[in-house]
């Protein structure tokens, strides 16, 4: 029986499906893995866009304005859209076909602008959430101006060990989340806001 009278809050669900992410795409930007394993992260990524899709829909039932819109984007684009993405470029360079990918970069700009944009919100909640937006944006503005072209791909594992920290910030919050809400006390801080 949920200890909670209607329906829980779903962030921490959502960050383990965001910190997954982050944890697969540091292994193949920082070349811990090759781009062979694009389809199988492309399922992956699917996978994610389950979990995310469903605490968005739960984080905006429950009025959480900033994370039931940021998880309801992540879902879409991040999760959904990247795992097609994956599997299509897969299949595309297997019978070799050939496309301009630099579009990619253009659709991670402004989902790079309004991370960007919405940062001090997250400055104004918990701490250890707000570190997993901040690893986030300097992630998010690389990977779109490599994509894109601006940036070489020399900074891919730049990239990449943003979304590290990123995800093992989202790991935190998680367990802090889960932790503190079943022990009614705080058992994993999730520390002041930066921004009162």
């Amino acid at each position: 029986m949920s200890e909670h009278e209607d329906w829980a809050p779903a962030g921490a669900a959502g960050l383990v499906a965001l910190a997954m992410a982050c944890f697969t795409f540091f292994a193949l930007l920082t070349g811990r893995v090759d781009h062979s394993a694009a389809p199988l992260l492309g399922i992956w990524m699917l996978g994610g866009f389950v979990v995310q899709f469903v605490t968005a829909i739960l984080e905006l039932k429950e009025g959480n304005l900033l994370g039931g819109n940021v998880f309801t984007f992540f879902s879409a684009f991040f999760m959904l859209a990247t795992g097609g993405v994956l599997l299509f470029q897969s299949i595309a360079a297997h019978h070799g076909m050939t496309f301009d990918a630099r579009i990619i970069g253009w659709a991670w700009l402004p989902i790079s602008i309004a991370v960007t944009l919405w940062t001090p919100a997250y400055l104004a909640g918990a701490r250890s959430l707000s570190l997993v937006v901040v690893a986030l944006v300097p992630a998010l503005w690389i990977i779109s101006f490599t994509d894109m072209g601006v940036l070489s791909k020399a900074w891919s594992p730049v990239a990449g060990y943003f979304l590290l920290a990123g995800g093992i910030f989202g790991i935190y919050t998680s367990a802090a989340i889960v932790l503190n809400d079943k022990f009614k006390r705080v058992v994993l801080p999730l520390g002041e806001p930066f921004i009162k």
